[in-house]
């Protein structure tokens, strides 16, 4: 094996490896006349070094340095560095003969505080740290250089982790600060130790008056118990999620919460207290509440509908001929609950409120009357409305709906409604407390002999006036047409 002066092609060896002399006034390292093998001691080191000539041809290295680049150099060959690919700090590729050895060269001066990769050609990457420093003769002429490469890979990724956690922590923290949830934290006596933004837009403190306070300042008296169980499962290491619970906000006010729980601990692994995020549902148990009085509401006006409907088919059956005069009586008069029906719906806005629709009689009278809209031979309105309207309580609106059928079907079956010059009109009137509404048919059929025979209409006219609506009805039949007369009291039907 040939000495590291005799690869760097000189005659005068090296004493030990760089002779400086202390007191020459030039510190640059010389050869000496001293030869020695130095090329044991290089390769004892366990750090990477090799030597180039002045060109920058690499004359040696040590198995530390092959280790490190991942590759054999071929001497006298390969130049300035070793390594198969080398990239700058920021990723950037590191041309060999832009590399710190080759400026150490050009410059004729030690580089320091410089960083580079290499990578291997497996596609691994090492960080070091070079420290080449050009080899001059006795006579101050440029032969060569050394190079130690000192690997920093464990320490960058040590570093980046760093970063990446302390991002990490940034990130996780402006999450925390402007979520919309309430985030807050203590310690295990229940103190508070955080408080975010969602917190204060929540509970209406802010964080200088929360922070070293007792969490019970959040929670209602008849509450309080809670704490002293959350910090007992907290100190056994539980998790809590989505605990439904009530809070009290600064102004004193209650709020309905789902509240989650869970451990903080150290470095060490140790329980050192307890981060909270308390989520608003209000609005979710505001929607709860309104579901559950949409279920009760169906429910009701469904058996009322069932019950409706099962009235209709028990009395259309007492006065029906044949199955085919009994299912167009059941079928019409079903369709003109159902077209009632539709006056009774709540409104619901986009903003999920519900609102009662403004039904009044005027209005169900044309809905109820609407088939049989039009002139006269004689040109005149068939049907006519008059007098001040009644706005109808909710359960009302089916009852007169069902009434102004039966009406106006015996109108179309047997009299004024029945002939094209018929027609009816309908007045309505309030006095001391009373309300009444008068139907009068013209121009329909003489009558000469009126019926005594109680049908279906009759019987349904009745039962409805006289239970539901506690009411009075009468009807006279003239040769000119039927007057009906409907008498109730104005509290029982009208919505204020």
């Amino acid at each position: 094996m040939t000495s590291l002066v005799d690869q760097m092609g000189s005659a005068t060896p090296l004493p030990g490896l760089l002779d400086q002399r202390i007191l020459d006034p030039d510190p640059r390292p010389r050869l000496t006349g001293h030869k020695r093998d130095s090329d044991a001691i290089l390769q004892s080191l366990p750090v990477a070094v090799y030597t180039t000539d002045a060109a920058g041809k690499i004359t040696f290295y040590n198995e530390a340095a092959a280790q490190l680049w991942g590759v054999r150099p071929e001497l006298g060959k390969s130049e300035f560095c070793g390594s198969w690919k080398m990239y700058w700090p920021d990723g950037t590729p590191l041309p060999h003969d832009q590399c710190p050895m080759a400026l150490a060269l050009k410059e004729k001066r030690p580089i320091r505080g410089m960083e580079a990769i290499a990578e291997r050609p497996d596609g691994t990457r090492v960080w070091f740290i070079p420290y080449p420093s050009p080899l001059f003769d006795a006579s101050g002429t440029l032969i060569g250089a050394v190079n130690t490469l000192v690997d920093i890979t464990q320490r960058h990724q040590a570093e980046q982790r760093v970063r990446e956690s302390e991002a990490r922590h940034r990130e996780i923290a402006a999450i925390v600060e402007f979520s919309d949830d309430a985030v807050l934290t203590k310690d295990l006596n229940g103190v508070i130790t955080s408080w975010n933004h969602g917190a204060t837009r929540l509970f209406g403190y802010t964080a200088e008056e929360t922070i070293g306070k007792p969490v019970t300042i959040l929670i209602p008296a008849e509450r309080h118990d809670e704490e002293p169980t959350i910090l007992a499962r907290i100190r056994r290491g539980e998790r809590i999620d989505h605990y439904e619970t009530v809070r009290q906000r600064k102004d004193g006010s209650s709020v309905d919460i789902s509240l989650t729980v869970s451990p903080v601990k150290d470095p060490q692994g140790r329980i050192v207290g307890a981060s909270k995020i308390a989520r608003d549902i209000t609005d979710r148990r505001q929607a709860e509440q309104q579901q559950r009085l949409l279920l009760r509401e169906m429910d009701h006006r469904v058996k009322n509908l069932f019950a409706l409907a099962s009235g209709v088919v028990a009395l259309s059956a007492r006065s029906a001929a044949t199955p085919e005069e009994l299912s167009s009586a059941v079928r019409h008069r079903l369709a003109a609950l159902a077209r009632a029906h539709a006056l009774t719906l709540p409104v619901t806005s986009e903003g999920g409120k519900r609102t009662d629709q403004s039904t009044t009689l005027h209005l169900l009278i044309q809905t109820i009357l609407s088939p049989y809209e039009g002139r006269t031979d004689a040109d005149a309105p068939r049907v006519a409305v008059s007098g001040p309207d009644l706005r109808l309580a909710g359960g009302m609106v089916t009852t007169f709906a069902l009434l102004l059928h039966e009406f106006a079907t015996n109108a179309a079956k047997y009299g004024a409604l029945s002939t094209p010059a018929g027609r009816v009109r309908i007045d309505c009137a309030e006095a001391d407390g009373q309300f009444a509404l008068t139907w009068q048919e013209r121009g329909g059929p003489r009558i000469d002999n009126p019926t005594d025979s109680e049908g279906f209409g009759t019987m349904l006219a009745r039962a409805t006036v006289k239970d539901q609506l506690r009411g009075d009805i009468s009807r006279e039949w003239k040769p000119e047409g039927l007057t009906i007369r409907l008498s109730v009291p104005r509290d029982r039907v009208a919505s204020e």
